[in-house]
């Protein structure tokens, strides 16, 4: 018997052990390798996801228990051809350095900009908590994300 939910906007079933974590089923089974197995703990944000439009860290969260529920990963925010508007910023502020922080970062900010569109410096930092970058001083990351404001129409790009 197997857990069924919607993947990037796709009904997906999975029929493995209902303890694998979502992340091992993404990776190993579906394929989805933009969240990072970084920490396995859920402390550095490499592994964000959102489920039912909620950002959680996918390393924690067994497939198990997320029978009907929506699940988005960076591939269903954007791709090579239509990138995430934060993804396009970090790639103008030359922000990746070795990229295993980059799909986490991408989904805590994009979905973090939904509400709150004109934010602070000091905001997006707070917004930051809890997604670990070992290879910038996240100064660029600020940047691109301050360069998304449209300052035409005071509107943020997402």
């Amino acid at each position: 018997m197997g857990v069924d939910f919607t993947l990037n906007g796709k009904p997906r079933s999975f029929a493995g052990d209902p303890r694998t974590s979502l992340l091992h089923a993404l990776r190993d089974d579906f394929r989805l390798t933009g969240a990072k197995d970084v920490c396995g703990e859920g402390f550095c944000g490499a592994c964000i996801i959102y489920v039912d439009g909620e950002p959680k860290t996918s390393c924690l969260l067994p497939v198990g228990a997320l029978q009907g529920t929506e699940i988005t990963t960076i591939e269903g925010i954007g791709n090579v051809d239509t990138l995430n508007p934060v993804q396009q910023a970090f790639i103008d502020f030359d922000v990746v350095q070795c990229g295993m922080c980059f799909p986490g970062m991408v989904m805590t900010l994009t979905h973090y900009l939904k509400d709150n569109p004109r934010p602070s410096r000091a905001e997006v930092k707070a917004a930051l908590t809890g997604n670990i970058c070992r290879c910038t001083g996240y100064e660029r990351i600020i940047d691109a994300v301050m360069s998304l404001h449209n300052s035409a129409s005071g509107e943020v790009r997402t």
